[in-house]
């Protein structure tokens, strides 16, 4: 998502940041090819309109235009307008502190992803340290009840069943908040029914249940892989049910990405959490800032920090550091390693967080030699991977057997892992030296 747009919007303002002077020419055709790059991304035509003419202002003031370096002012005008057309500051969500008990309404459209990030949402509070409830009120897809219950299981969140057969959804209603309070909880999230599109029964179910429910948020579930569809489906929720937030699902996916620009701008309604993947973990709060910076190649350091410290256990880490400085790394570090880096997420997520990587055209990690990698790993015996030198002609045969893979990507992945050990223990050698001078600078060392 975003990567076309994103490539774009950095080849216009590269130009302009290699400008010594900035022009009102300069600007105007700057602002052309953004505009062209919005709409091709799928942006509404009068919120591109209106954004372009909001930087086009700012970006022809005097104290741009007499600036040192006027083209990366106008960078930060666009990045400043960006972030403000995303919603400004993160929105946290509207719930009760501490065990005050809360409702969370998520609606939308059949196959946005409601139910998966009801339960997604479920298990991101009870990382916060809440105890969620989750409640089918999806009685029209059997097919979602049972899914809701599965990922309850998956996850450890209690979650209530409609008796089968049950199509009085205020009933259920009623039944469910009785339940929860049964259950210890205190957010209860309701995934409620969809449609393929809205129609006025879906609306008068849904304003029934908001009415009994009275929920601190209404959150819309949309799609930001369907375009302009996208915005007019989250206008016509908000105008019916007056919407408290968005949760966006699917903003890993190949798609242009304008439907997360114009949502917020069209609706008026804060962006508050982000679908970044299929896997129950993929989800995260929606911070306006770091993703324009992201899209305009300036990286979010600040979520790469947040997604490893999830990730990396912090005795692992020192016990970690403690091998690679003392080059005792073996094949099974290598491999706790290697899991520990695919629990951060995609490679190209991961590097479109850093500084000037975004831009990299056309990078892709292959998924599968990722897993023949691993699977190489896991076909060797304990000892095998202690002491990998001990990996003969004949044990090579046996593991690329095993993993399924060859002869010679055994061969690749061990002469690639003495290389880096042979670099480890190098480092070490010289830290000793360092050491052993005082940590004077050696001869030739600049």
């Amino acid at each position: 998502m975003f990567n076309q747009l994103s490539e774009k919007l950095q080849d216009v303002f590269k130009d302009l940041r290699g400008q010594g002077k900035i022009s009102e020419t300069n600007v105007t055709d700057a602002m052309r090819e953004v505009r062209m790059a919005l709409l091709e991304a799928d942006v509404h035509f009068q919120v591109a309109k209106d954004f372009i003419a909001r930087v086009r202002e700012k970006s022809l003031g005097e104290e741009v235009l007499r600036s040192v370096t006027p083209g990366q002012q106008i960078v930060k005008i666009f990045h400043d307008e960006l972030t403000s057309l995303l919603g400004g500051d993160a929105e946290p969500l509207n719930i009760g502190q501490g065990g005050q008990r809360s409702r969370l309404l998520m609606v939308g459209l059949n196959g946005a992803g409601k139910t998966t990030s009801s339960a997604k949402l479920a298990r991101w509070l009870k990382g916060q340290g809440r105890a969620p409830l989750l409640i089918a009120l999806d009685l029209h897809r059997p097919a979602a009840i049972e899914q809701l219950a599965t990922l309850g299981q998956q996850i450890g969140v209690p979650v209530f069943r409609p008796a089968p057969g049950e199509t009085d959804v205020l009933k259920v209603a009623r039944e469910a908040a009785e339940w929860a309070k049964t259950q210890g909880g205190n957010i209860e999230i309701y995934d409620t029914a969809g449609r393929q599109e809205i129609d006025e029964p879906l609306v008068q179910e849904l304003k029934g249940v908001k009415e009994f429910l009275q929920p601190s948020e209404v959150l819309l579930v949309a799609d930001a892989a369907t375009g302009q569809q996208a915005v007019s489906v989250a206008t016509h929720f908000n105008d019916a049910l007056g919407v408290t937030g968005l949760v966006l699902t699917k903003l890993d996916g190949d798609a242009r990405g304008g439907a997360a620009l114009s949502m917020r701008h069209v609706t008026k309604r804060p962006i508050k959490f982000a679908g970044v993947g299929e896997k129950i973990d993929q989800f995260e709060p929606f911070h306006p800032d770091r993703l324009a910076g992201r899209i305009l190649g300036m990286g979010d350091i600040v979520g790469l920090v947040e997604k490893a410290a999830q990730a990396i256990d912090e005795e692992e880490a020192k016990r970690m550091e403690h091998k690679l400085r003392t080059a005792s790394f073996d094949l099974n570090d290598f491999l706790d390693q290697f899991r520990m880096l695919r629990k951060l997420g995609p490679l190209e997520n991961i590097l479109g967080m850093l500084p000037g990587m975004g831009s990299l055209k056309d990078f892709s990690v292959d998924e599968k030699q990722m897993r023949r990698v691993e699977a190489i790993v896991l076909s060797m015996t304990l000892d095998e991977r202690r002491k990998p030198d001990i990996v003969n002609a004949r044990r090579r045969q046996r593991i690329a057997r095993g993993s399924g893979t060859s002869v010679t990507e055994v061969n690749d992945l061990l002469m690639r892992f003495n290389q880096m050990r042979k670099m480890m223990k190098n480092m070490g050698k010289l830290k000793k030296m360092m050491a052993r001078s005082g940590g004077r600078r050696l001869p030739g060392m600049r």
